[in-house]
């Protein structure tokens, strides 16, 4: 089937085309135009002059909707990954955090069997393993229970289980991580930084042996501080400092104030920064409501409030319930930064970092995996691989 989109702003997302449009053959983009569309075409969406762009990738999401992946059955893989596109988000990497090994492998398994039987859903690129070889110091909502250095056979097992780690995170000063980097990079995977104590004289030599990335940026990270008298930088610092590191951000406005994400934007270059929701089983959930997060057995209180999941008696946060809309908004918004560019941090950036030579774009050859939103970024149509998969005009 041919499909043309047409009377759309297209978002490349390096470039705005006005009264613009796109061919969309077997699930790949064929072309863009701009005005009348080239050609006959079987199925014809009209964008109404709201803006078309690539599909949002979100590579670090813990679940929304009411499901999280440590839910461990098919079910909540798909439940909270289609509550996600209807945010705008076309390609999804479940993030598994610390938690035990039986929660762990029956997770993995289950996402195997998601990927086999899901329809009409979003893209399941890979797992991101978020855990369990953090520092106890910057551990954050991370459960102390399950931290534990890296052990080769340990993780071997779990990567030797499973062919659909993509990426997984640790703290680059913790005995062992840099062995378990180059085991990672061996395999073609991406190796990051978090919940890390970490100081500037640790993360480069972690960077040399790839640790390229940094998870949620000011969570979970350390900063400048005193070590007998001496100030020493920490993974904040080194992020900034490190031209090629990228980093990704949480920008609900909480997380992060605009001030914050101001700074960033101002310190660290555009192309290095994408947006993740880290959003948890609460994201969609009525403000002043109390859920949990985590497995059943070991999950954790929460209470949804000011738009972010709080311990009950408030004193800190306990995870996101952002969704990539809100993320694209608040830049344009809080940080100032133009939509384009907004949406390459949410598109693009998050592809470039994972190796997703084919998503991300607006262009021939790449994936059709598309949203349609209008200038407040509420989403009305989303495409995944061609076909229409939330459809509101």
């Amino acid at each position: 089937m041919r499909t043309a989109i047409i009377n759309g702003i297209l978002l490349t997302p390096f470039r705005q085309v006005p009264n613009g449009g796109l061919m969309i053959e077997d699930g790949r983009i064929t072309m863009l135009f701009e005005g009348k569309a080239p050609g006959k075409a079987d199925r014809v969406i009209d964008a109404e002059g709201l803006y078309v762009s690539p599909g949002f990738i979100d590579m670090h999401n813990h679940g929304g909707g009411g499901f999280e992946y440590l839910d461990g059955t098919p079910e909540a893989f798909e439940g909270a990954t289609k509550f996600h596109m209807r945010h705008g988000t076309t390609t999804v990497m479940p993030t598994l955090s610390a938690c035990a090994d039986n929660e762990l492998f029956a997770a993995l398994t289950a996402f195997k069997e998601a990927k086999c039987r899901m329809k009409s859903g979003p893209n399941l690129f890979g797992i991101y393993m978020e855990g369990p070889y953090f520092s106890v110091e910057e551990r954050g909502a991370q459960d102390p229970r399950f931290i534990i250095p890296p052990d080769p056979a340990h993780y071997k097992k779990i990567l030797d289980f499973s062919g659909d780690i993509v990426r997984w995170s640790s703290s680059p000063e913790v005995a062992g991580a840099l062995e378990f980097a180059d085991e990672l990079v061996s395999r073609g995977i991406l190796c990051s930084i978090a919940h890390s104590n970490a100081t500037h004289q640790q993360v480069v030599p972690a960077f040399e042996r790839g640790y390229t990335h940094i998870s949620h940026l000011y969570s979970g990270c350390s900063m400048i501080r005193r070590i007998n008298a001496f100030r020493y930088m920490g993974v904040v610092d080194s992020a900034y400092a490190i031209d090629n590191m990228t980093v990704e951000i949480i920008a609900d406005g909480c997380h992060l104030p605009p001030e914050l994400l101001k700074l960033i934007v101002k310190l660290k270059p555009w192309d290095k920064i994408s947006l993740i929701t880290d959003a948890m089983r609460c994201a969609g959930m009525p403000e002043g409501t109390m859920h949990y997060t985590g497995t059943k057995e070991n999950g954790t209180n929460v209470l949804i409030e000011d738009g972010v999941a709080k311990l009950p008696d408030r004193s800190s946060f306990a995870g996101s319930i952002a969704t990539a809309d809100r993320l694209v908004r608040n830049m344009r918004n809080l940080a100032d930064v133009p939509l384009v560019d907004a949406v390459r941090m949410m598109t693009f950036n998050p592809a470039n970092v994972m190796g997703m030579k084919t998503k991300g774009v607006l262009a021939p050859g790449k994936d059709a995996d598309i949203c349609i939103f209008d200038d407040e970024i509420n989403i009305a149509t989303v495409l995944v691989n061609g076909e229409v998969t939330v459809e509101k005009i």
